[in-house]
């Protein structure tokens, strides 16, 4: 069995308890405005183009067999529906200024790659993070790594944006010690403007799992504008609370992905947006823990680094 990672961020300590290794899942059904992962959106490999490598020597676009590289800023892909993987590109740039974003593993190859650091997993209460992407647009993998991983004594937690089959999710459950849940927008119309799907699926799977798992964390990704109105906030407030959710975190918008749109040949249309202050995360907190009350939901807030 093997699955496309598109990158293993060892050391991490924001994707759950103690230092951690983040394996990134290539795959996502959802197209947020504000994804800071656009590499993860499609399944297949990808070729990037970093400018700030590139020495416009133009020897790419000479050895490039569909010629669809051409001098703009940086020698880029032009027509990426032609381009057909080959690979001559990235093996021939000597600056590394062409990529391949995502890398074939079989199970057992990731396993090996993440137990190299379970000394450090094991004396901070840290463990691995399973995270895309939607890591369940390749849900056997995604099993069967949690199962390696908890039969060899690592912690296991997962990132997912809940548009996934509630059967897969459930079978993930056994195997998982904690679940990142993301919400983004609890209108079903205004979540569609957003992320292209219909959220209630999304609603659905988070209510199933609720009933099966005690400890999930609910993350609202805080885009100023879109969805950080208070009548927002209120409602995903209560309903994580109203299904007996452990906690609610706030996560601060950032636009520290911007630049791989370009990377990608694509294009990023929240340019203008602006990080929220801290005291209108904090005001937002402030929100959701009144409507939560006495009932258990803790708030936290993520600030972006």
């Amino acid at each position: 069995m093997e699955g496309i990672v598109f990158n293993v961020q060892k050391m991490s300590i924001h994707d759950g308890p103690g230092i951690r290794s983040t394996v990134f899942l290539k795959g996502c059904p959802l197209r947020c405005l504000w994804c800071s992962n656009p590499e993860s959106q499609r399944m297949e490999l990808e070729i990037a183009s970093f400018a700030n490598r590139c020495m416009k020597c133009g020897y790419c676009a000479e050895v490039c067999p569909k010629q669809i590289i051409e001098k703009g800023n940086t020698y880029s892909i032009v027509d990426r529906s032609r381009c057909d993987q080959c690979l001559i590109c990235v093996k021939e740039c000597c600056t590394n200024a062409k990529q391949l974003i995502g890398q074939s593993y079989s199970a057992e190859e990731l396993y090996q790659e993440i137990v190299k650091d379970k000394t450090f997993y094991d004396s901070s209460g840290g463990g691995v993070t399973f995270s895309g992407g939607e890591p369940f647009m390749q849900a056997d993998f995604l099993i069967e790594m949690l199962k390696r991983c908890k039969s060899g004594g690592i912690h296991t937690a997962i990132e997912t944006t809940g548009m996934a089959d509630t059967r897969k999710l459930l079978e993930a459950l056994e195997y998982s010690d904690l679940i990142f849940f993301d919400v983004k927008h609890m209108d079903d119309r205004e979540h569609k403007k957003l992320t292209g799907v219909s959220n209630q699926a999304i609603l659905d799977n988070l209510a199933a799992l609720s009933k099966r798992h005690s400890n999930i964390i609910v993350r609202i990704p805080v885009i100023p504008g879109l969805n950080d109105s208070a009548e927002n906030i209120r409602k995903t407030a209560d309903y994580t609370a109203e299904l007996s959710i452990s906690a609610l975190e706030l996560l601060q918008y950032h636009n520290l992905g911007e630049s791989k749109y370009a990377q990608l040949g694509r294009e990023y249309t929240l340019s203008e947006m602006e990080v929220p202050t801290q005291e209108h995360m904090e005001a937002l907190a402030g929100q959701a823990a009144d409507i939560i009350g006495d009932r258990p939901t803790q708030v936290h807030i993520m600030l972006s680094l």
